[in-house]
């Protein structure tokens, strides 16, 4: 999840956040709507009624993003894959599922979804601009026209053959399907990302060097964002493969030190975390099933604090207890792990813990297999 977002509830059970850069977007449509677009098309209205419409504009193209993005998550939560967040920002959504989809058709059900939505509201928007043109305000009927345009733009341009668009997904399922191979769909796909990237850069800086059309830098931060975006999947892809079958239970920390929900901080603070070289630790409960986590981050400003560690550990959420058989190359593509604050409980069939991965775990195994090293059990201390 992108730093600095903030949760606003949830919608069809799903997470929703929002980021700051979304204040940009708002702004930036705006002021493009009440400073050029609405006055070109519609002189002689006031100041107010220019900014008034073409915020309520923004507003709805907003909502218009989170429709688009909700119809992916919808979907992947109808056909098994979990959904974690969905997070709001500067250049659009983004949908973080827990997991892949299990077969190509799926994957192509999830991705379709969004730019559907997308065209039907762009669509829907400008039948109404036909019906209403004879009735409602002009200013207005021009702003829903500029919703119903974006909308469309938006569903095509997000169609486009490189990851990590909805094109890009589309691009993986074929692919996928084709060959039998995900993670040469994968590759294929973020390659292809790069190329487009690289292409719209090209663009703007055209647009920009030729048109003097400051239009274009839009298309050069469009660009740069794929492009990167892209390059981290090509890396991603190559780790999977690198990983292949790996399970947890080989890079996990056995019997890692553990801290009782009932024990006291100040008793803990004093008497027993002098004798441990350990920064993060799983807390568990009575039966040793892990409940939270504790790190030294947290005991900073409660050495004197009187009452049970149970209050003041982190909640450990269901998405941060994982099985040993579970593959590392999914638990790196979904789990974020701040190196001595988090860590992944590894549990077995009863829910008791049996070991932990930590962020120094998967930075040790990334490192060994990207040199062809073997993969060994990490020392006690995660670290």
């Amino acid at each position: 999840m992108l730093k600095w977002s903030i949760p606003v509830g949830r919608v069809f059970g799903i997470r929703l956040y929002l980021h700051w850069s979304l204040l940009a977007t708002l702004t930036l449509i705006t002021a493009l709507l009440a400073g050029s677009i609405l006055p070109a098309a519609y002189p002689g209205r006031s100041i107010a009624e220019y900014w008034s419409v073409g915020a309520l504009a923004a507003v709805v193209f907003v909502l218009s993003l989170a429709a688009h993005e909700l119809a992916h998550s919808v979907v992947a939560v109808h056909d098994g894959v979990p959904v974690r967040r969905i997070t709001l920002w500067l250049l659009g959504g983004m949908s973080e599922l827990q997991s892949e989809p299990n077969d190509p058709r799926t994957e192509l059900r999830i991705t379709l979804a969004g730019p559907l939505t997308s065209f039907a509201i762009g669509i829907t928007a400008l039948l109404l601009v036909v019906f209403l043109r004879d009735v409602a305000d002009p200013v207005v009927t021009g702003s829903l026209a500029w919703l119903g345009i974006a909308n469309v733009v938006l569903a095509v341009f997000n169609l486009l053959p490189g990851a990590p668009l909805d094109g890009g997904r589309v691009l993986h399922a074929v692919l996928w399907w084709r060959s039998g191979d995900r993670l040469a769909a994968a590759a294929g796909a973020a390659r292809s990302g790069r190329v487009l990237g690289l292409i719209l850069i090209t663009l703007g800086g055209i647009q920009v060097l030729f048109t003097q059309n400051i239009g274009g830098l839009w298309l050069i931060l469009l660009g740069w964002f794929l492009r990167n975006a892209a390059n981290v999947e090509l890396m991603n892809a190559s780790m999977r493969h690198q990983l292949g079958d790996l399970e947890v239970g080989r890079i996990m920390t056995p019997t890692p030190t553990v801290v009782h929900a009932d024990d006291d901080i100040r008793i803990f603070v004093t008497d027993v975390l002098p004798r441990l070289r350990h920064r993060t630790f799983p807390v568990v409960d009575r039966w040793d099933r892990p409940v939270g986590v504790l790190s030294l981050q947290d005991l900073t400003h409660a050495a004197d604090r009187a009452g049970p560690i149970g209050g003041l550990a982190r909640p450990l959420p269901d998405s941060a207890r994982i099985h040993p058989d579970a593959r590392v190359e999914t638990v790196i593509s979904t789990a974020v792990l701040r190196p001595g604050l988090d860590l992944l409980a590894v549990v077995d069939g009863g829910g008791r813990l049996v070991g932990i991965v930590t962020a120094t775990d998967l930075r040790r195994v990334c490192e060994r297999t990207s040199l062809g090293l073997p993969i060994e059990r990490p020392p006690t201390d995660p670290g």
